[in-house]
């Protein structure tokens, strides 16, 4: 079984794998006659096929118990996939580059701070949505349209979390 310790999320370790949505790190301009400020452009959004347009969702998801403990790695090969918590949720990104494969020495874990959520690229291999310390509501933006968009990846892995972090 493949170990990982969980280490903080920061956009340029998570780099390979897609980007890290955080407004305190983004380019912002005021609109709305200055009430609002919009922090603009914060992930590529990827739509591949024949049909495809964006989901706008929210996932409602149960915390998870630590060690995690997961038995696959899933992808989605035609489109991105964005979390993004909605009231500071901190939870475990497990992620792999794009590949037929995985190789276990390319998997890498992290945790959020609540305040960060994460776009995974078109094919990168990832976890399902493991929450911490309460449910947590996110806003998630993918793919829909015609075409297998869902592949699992048998594997075998435990994410540790310090209980300082």
């Amino acid at each position: 079984m493949l170990e990982l310790k969980a280490q903080p999320l920061s956009p340029e370790a998570f780099a390979e794998f897609g980007d890290v949505i955080d407004r305190r790190t983004a380019d912002s301009f005021p609109i709305n006659a200055g009430r609002t400020q919009r922090h603009h452009d914060l992930a590529k959004v990827e739509l591949l096929g024949y049909e495809a347009r964006v989901l706008v969702s929210i996932f409602v998801s149960q915390p998870v118990t630590l060690p995690l403990e997961l038995s696959f790695l899933e992808r989605h090969p035609q489109g991105s996939q964005a979390f993004m918590p909605l009231h500071e949720e901190r939870f475990l990104v497990v992620v792999a580059p794009p590949g037929d494969t995985i190789s276990p020495d390319e998997v890498r874990a992290f945790v959020t701070d609540g305040f960060q959520g994460v776009n995974y690229r078109a094919g990168t291999w990832h976890a399902v949505q493991s929450v911490l310390d309460r449910e947590g509501e996110f806003l998630v933006i993918d793919r829909g349209g015609p075409g297998h968009n869902c592949d699992e990846y048998g594997m075998e892995v435990r994410v540790l979390l310090d209980l300082s972090d």
